[in-house]
């Protein structure tokens, strides 16, 4: 089985941008599942909406890579696949009903990621994107 997501890096002074869920205790980027027909850009902007209360600036999105590894919380062998974009938007990040509170996180941070999120903090890390 595979779960389907899109997600937003958004880096700023060599940190990425991360959320926690209410009642999780690790870290996701802003992002989550299309609803029925939606685009990935259509997707996107109203996730980042409902999660962080900013609006994605259409002309800005821009394809980052694919991540693929296990689910967190999930039985062993379900997958999750997250498809990453980077962008700019506009509004000021403030959590919203879904999410407890947000960080800026670095490679340090691997100890409060999924699997997933692992795998993307050291990409960034190697290829210079954050600390």
């Amino acid at each position: 089985m595979e779960i389907d997501k899109l997600a937003l890096i958004f880096i700023k002074d060599r940190k990425m941008l991360g959320t926690f869920s209410k009642g999780k205790n690790i870290f996701y980027m802003p992002g989550g599942k299309r609803e029925q027909g939606e685009t990935d850009e259509q997707a996107l902007t109203r996730e980042l909406k409902e999660e962080i209360s900013v609006h994605l600036l259409p002309e800005s999105i821009s394809y980052y890579g694919t991540f693929r590894a296990q689910a967190d919380g999930k039985p062993e062998g379900t997958f999750v696949k997250i498809t990453c974009y980077t962008g700019e938007f506009s509004g000021k990040i403030k959590p919203s009903s879904e999410v407890e509170r947000i960080d800026w996180l670095t490679s340090k941070d691997v100890q409060i990621a999924s699997p997933v999120g692992i795998m993307i903090l050291n990409e960034l890390k190697a290829k210079g994107l954050i600390d």
